[in-house]
This record gives C-alpha cells, sequence and structure tokens, in this order.
C-alpha cells in the first residue's frame, strides 16, 4: 500500500485556510517570512486546527509546546484569535513582540499609550519595555482596546503573578513595576480613574510590632491606631519604630509578661533605659545618638503616661518613667555649609543630569524650605505682586502654618526652567490629604520623591568633594546666610515658617555680632595695657632679596596685603573671595588696583606651575580671568 505524505494528514478547512493566508501576509508586511515559518504554522494547526481548544490546556503543557510554533502564536494572540491566559503570558517571553506589531490590531493602542507614556516623563526604551510586559498582555488576553481596560484587568494580572511566584519561586517585580508605570501612564490619558498604590509604602502597625510578646502586642496596635487620630501619619511611624524596640526588649528579658499592668520599674524599666544607651545603629555601626536615645525613651514614657490617663485596664498603676531619666541633650549649632562647600555643591547640582531633582534641591537652598515643603509645592506656587516683586506660596508644612517666600529674579527662572521640565498630565492625589493637586516636581506621572532627591544630593556632595550632606543642612545654609546678611529676628522666623522665636535664635547664636563688637573692644584695650607683642621670627621665612612673591609657599595676593601658607596646608578656598562674589562691583578709579593685582597672580600663576601646585595654578588662572572681566567691565564703563 503506497504511504501517505505528511501534508496530505493537514486537515485543511476555511477556518485553517484563512489563518494561513493572513499569517502569510503578515509575515510578508514585516518581513520576517519564510519557508520554515508557514511549514511549522502548518505543523501547529494540525494538531490544533482551533487554536482556542489548546489555550484550554494545562499550563505546563501550553509552556510545553514546540518553540518553533512561537512566531505562529504570537501572530495568533496580536491579530485576536487567541488569548492564552494571564498565566502563560507572565511566563513566556513574548520574543519579536515590537518587530510583529506593525499592521495588528494593537498597533495603533500601542502607539496611543506610548505617546502618553513619553509625554509624561518616560523615555522610549523604558516605554517598550513597560508596553511589553504590561499594556500589550493585557490587551492580548483582554481582547478589548485600550480605552476599555479596567483596573479589573491589571488585578487580573497581578493575581497570575502571584500564582507564579508561589508556584515557581520566581520573583514578579518586574511586572509589578510595569502594570504600576502602566496605571499611571491610563491615569493621565483619562482611562482610569485610580494611581497604583504604593507597594513599597510603610507597614502596618500589626507588621511593625510583630516581634513584640502576642499578649502585649493587642495594646501597642491599639494604641498606635489611637495616635493616628490625632498625629500626623510620619509621627505615628516613627512612634512605631521606637516602641516595636521596646516590645522586642520586653520580649527578650520577660517573656512570659502578659500584660503592662505587670511592668515593674527594676525588673523592665531600668534594664530597658540601661540598653538604650548602647544600642548599635544598624547603619551606621556606632552608638545611636544621644538625641535617638531620649526620642527613644519619650516614646517610651509617652505611651505608658497616655494609655495610664485614658484609663487602659493595661496600664501600670504607678509612673514608671520620670522626667530624670531623659539624657542631657548636647546644644550644637545649625549645621551650616561653609561658603566655599556651598559653591561646590551649587556647582555639581548646576552640571547634573538629573535636572528635575537637581533643581529641586537648588530651589531649597535658593527658599530654605523643608524637604517636605519642597516636594508639596504646587505648579501655581509662584505669585507675581504688583509693585512687590515674586513670592514663593510654601504650602502647609511640618508645623501646619503657610507662608509667602520672596524671590529675586534667578530662582524665578529656576522656577521657569522647572516647569518647562516637569511631566505633564492630570492632578494627582495628595498623600495626606487625598485633594487632587497639580504638583510643582512631577515625573513619570507622579510626585517627585524624597528618595530621589537624597539620592541626586548624596551624589553630587561626592562629586564635589564633601562627606555625607543632608537636605537639611541646605536650609541650614540659607538661615546662615541671611542671618551674616544682617536679617531681623521676626524676618527669619517669616522666612522659616517658625512659629516661635527660639526656634530662629538658633541661628543668632551661629555668628553673634554683639559677641564679635564686644570681643573686639576688649581685645583692643588688652593690647593697650601691656603694650605690642615683641616681633618674633616669621611662621614662613621669606626668600632671596624679601620678594614676597618669590617665596618657597602658596600664596595669594589680597586687596591690602598677600598670604602665605605652607604648601602642606593646600590652597585656601577664601583667596580672593570678593573678587568673585557676584555683588562685587568695580568702577574705572580701581583700574590701576586691579591691573597690579593682575600682574602678581599672573606671576604667581606662572610660580605656580613650576612647582607642580596644580590647584594653586588653577586658582590662579580663575582669578586672572575674573580680572581680565573685571577690567574690561571698568574700562567700558
Amino acid at each position: 500500500m503506497q504511504r501517505v505524505s505528511a501534508s496530505a494528514l493537514v486537515v485543511e478547512n476555511d477556518t485553517t485556510t484563512n489563518l494561513l493566508a493572513d499569517y502569510r501576509a503578515h509575515l510578508a508586511h514585516v518581513g520576517q517570512g519564510h519557508y520554515h515559518s508557514e511549514a511549522n504554522a502548518r505543523r501547529f494547526l494540525r494538531r490544533w486546527p482551533d487554536p482556542k481548544r489548546w489555550a484550554t490546556r494545562p499550563l505546563a503543557r501550553r509552556l510545553a509546546e514546540d518553540p518553533n510554533a512561537s512566531s505562529f502564536l504570537l501572530f495568533l494572540m496580536l491579530h485576536g484569535h487567541l488569548h492564552p491566559g494571564y498565566d502563560y503570558l507572565v511566563s513566556r517571553k513574548l520574543v519579536g513582540f515590537w518587530s510583529h506589531i506593525a499592521g495588528s490590531p494593537l498597533e495603533e493602542d500601542l502607539t496611543t499609550f506610548r505617546q502618553g507614556a513619553e509625554a509624561i516623563g518616560f523615555s522610549p526604551p523604558n516605554t517598550l519595555r513597560v508596553a511589553s510586559q504590561s499594556v500589550g498582555r493585557l490587551l492580548i488576553q483582554t481582547g478589548r482596546r485600550l480605552d476599555e481596560l479596567t483596573l479589573a484587568d491589571f488585578d487580573d494580572m497581578t493575581l497570575a503573578c502571584q500564582g507564579r511566584e508561589r508556584t515557581t519561586g520566581e520573583g514578579w517585580s518586574h511586572y509589578r513595576v510595569a502594570l504600576c508605570a502602566a496605571q499611571r501612564v491610563l491615569f493621565h490619558l483619562g482611562i482610569v480613574d485610580q494611581l497604583p498604590p504604593n507597594w513599597q509604602g510603610p507597614k502596618s502597625f500589626a507588621q511593625r510590632t510583630a516581634d513584640v510578646a502576642p499578649a502585649l502586642r493587642p495594646a501597642f496596635v491599639a494604641y498606635l491606631e489611637r495616635k493616628a487620630g490625632t498625629c500626623h501619619a510620619k509621627t505615628v511611624t516613627a512612634i512605631a519604630t521606637r516602641l516595636a524596640h521596646f516590645g522586642r526588649f520586653l520580649a527578650e528579658i520577660d517573656p512570659d509578661l502578659s500584660s503592662l499592668a505587670e511592668l515593674e520599674r527594676c525588673r523592665h524599666i531600668e534594664p530597658y533605659l540601661n540598653s538604650v544607651t548602647s544600642t548599635v545603629n544598624s547603619k551606621t555601626g556606632g552608638i545611636i545618638t544621644v538625641a535617638d536615645q531620649d526620642r527613644r525613651i519619650r516614646a517610651v514614657s509617652g505611651f505608658l503616661t497616655d494609655i495610664a490617663e485614658w484609663g487602659w485596664e493595661q496600664a501600670p498603676a504607678r509612673k514608671l518613667v520620670f522626667r530624670s531619666d531623659m539624657p542631657r541633650l548636647p546644644k550644637v549649632l545649625p549645621r551650616y555649609l561653609p561658603v566655599d562647600a556651598d559653591r561646590r555643591l551649587s556647582g555639581a547640582l548646576e552640571c547634573s543630569e538629573y535636572r528635575l531633582a537637581a533643581d529641586a534641591l537648588l530651589l531649597q537652598r535658593a527658599c530654605g524650605l523643608r524637604i517636605g515643603e519642597l516636594l508639596d509645592l504646587e505648579l501655581d506656587c509662584l505669585h507675581e505682586i504688583p509693585n512687590n516683586g515674586a513670592w514663593l506660596k510654601v504650602p502647609l508644612g511640618k508645623l501646619d502654618t503657610e507662608r509667602m517666600v520672596p524671590l529675586d529674579e534667578e530662582t524665578v527662572a529656576l522656577i521657569d526652567r522647572i516647569v518647562a521640565m516637569r511631566s505633564d498630565g492630570r492632578p494627582i492625589p495628595h498623600p495626606r490629604t487625598g485633594r487632587l493637586v497639580q504638583f510643582l516636581f512631577t515625573h513619570h506621572g507622579r510626585r517627585l520623591g524624597q528618595q530621589a532627591l537624597r539620592l541626586e544630593l548624596d551624589r553630587a556632595a561626592q562629586e564635589a568633594g564633601l562627606g555625607h550632606v543632608t537636605s537639611h543642612q541646605l536650609r541650614h545654609t540659607f538661615a546662615t546666610a541671611m542671618v551674616n546678611a544682617g536679617v531681623s529676628l521676626q524676618t527669619l522666623m517669616a522666612l522659616l515658617g517658625h512659629v516661635s522665636a527660639e526656634m530662629s535664635l538658633r541661628y543668632g547664636r551661629l555668628f553673634d555680632a554683639t559677641v564679635r563688637a564686644e570681643y573686639e573692644r576688649a581685645l583692643e584695650l588688652a593690647k593697650a595695657r601691656i603694650g605690642s607683642l615683641p616681633e618674633g621670627p616669621k611662621r614662613i621665612p621669606v626668600a632671596g632679596d624679601g620678594d614676597w612673591r618669590e617665596a618657597p609657599a602658596i600664596k595669594a595676593r589680597l586687596a591690602g596685603g598677600y598670604c602665605l601658607r605652607a604648601p602642606a596646608q593646600g590652597a585656601c578656598p577664601y583667596a580672593n573671595i570678593c573678587e568673585h562674589c557676584p555683588s562685587f562691583r568695580t568702577d574705572v578709579a580701581s583700574v590701576p588696583i586691579l591691573s597690579a593685582q593682575r600682574i602678581d597672580a599672573e606671576a604667581l600663576l606662572v610660580d605656580a606651575e613650576a612647582r607642580g601646585w596644580i590647584e594653586e595654578a588653577d586658582r590662579h588662572r580663575r582669578l586672572v580671568a575674573r580680572l581680565d572681566a573685571l577690567l574690561g567691565e571698568a574700562n567700558a564703563g
């Protein structure tokens, strides 16, 4: 009997014939066609004349399908002939997804999505990744248009990802990030009405107190829930962290403790007070600061005092924590940035590639804002008052007060640059109040986060050659500059949003003009009584014929003399500071002085280059350029 060829076994009906013809035309359209592609499609249709039946097979058998049929399967999915299930879509890479999109029903919707994503700041590569990992799979499985997708579709794909993680142990963070980004894009396109939840948000009170003894945990959780009704969320989060330390300590030293009413001063509280002084900071590896020790003890004291005043059954019968238990706090001065460090940091931020975060930090430095106030600024925060200049409206901050801060032209230009750079989109809910707001700092369809600012500040500080810098130091630096300029206490309070004079007086203690005047008066009287000091040997001998410019030392020409420094001291960051100050002005009467200074600066440049002092030579070179500019302005004026 004559054998029948394999190709003759292909039972072609109208459906398979049309599918093969459409597939052949699609391959020709995208330029992907070859003989083996159509042969693989025929083999698949021989086994599954109705592709929808293939989609009902168990996941393991669908994943075991012949890899040579992947191109045909992708064609069926993109053209609406096959909905393989989310379990399959999140377990299989869609190889060649973008090369097969052209001419498919999904092309128009994916183009709309990509345009919407790029409009809120996503880069083209990120847009392609998000679209293929989220929206592309949603459109394939639902068979609906982009504007018909719902939040339930996102939930269905999320459940499939979670099921895959439980089954295989493989994470799904890439799908989670893509789904969150896609939901933000659809929100700003007006397709869905909710932004994605913050899946990296704070833990619940029960999770935070998981290490507390089960008998005590309900009281801890109930107390935190009660405080949440009257305190800011961040305040309650901080209290929860400190009480969790106390709860863990009790579980270690007395696992059988069944009620807070059984707490004893000698058995529980005093050992905890002793342990706090030796607690190690998990981030730095050193002992926690005295301020942190004080905060932990005060959290426990407030906890026990509150539940006693509220009449809780678990409240201790007597007071257990006293004022004398609080450590004495050091009265430190505000940690501002010195002038040179401030300029170097600002220069590093001006050169940053991450412009939105860098400009946010520059605005914080220019206006002395808290980081929360900075990120809460709204798009209409800039107010132009006729005959009274520009003002910045600072929203409700740490102390629940609003204020207006005057702005100069440079800061106004900075805000204009931020407005042109931010991503557009619909108003988004305020994280605290839920009110829809157009924030000034928006990126990828959401408000810029504090972590993004901290990372950018760390990068800029490292580039500027500084140590660790916090964003609050920018606020201290602004306040210090105002104090040095002679601003009044009332004005400083208004600029910083302080509600008490004591808060602003900390900056007054930095450079007290009265102390300085009294010091100089007393020093002058002391010198008059003891007479002039005998002249001793110079600290740095002048070489040669006594010309200071030839001394073997680092030299600087000053307005009223000169400065000599040992090479080991390095270049002084404050030399020639006035000449580079933007407030420095000159006129034609100062041309002889500037010309003489330029002659010295050029001679010192040659000397520094000959000695191999690169940084010193660069400083003199910048000074020569600055003097040339000043001489040009003076002669022109």
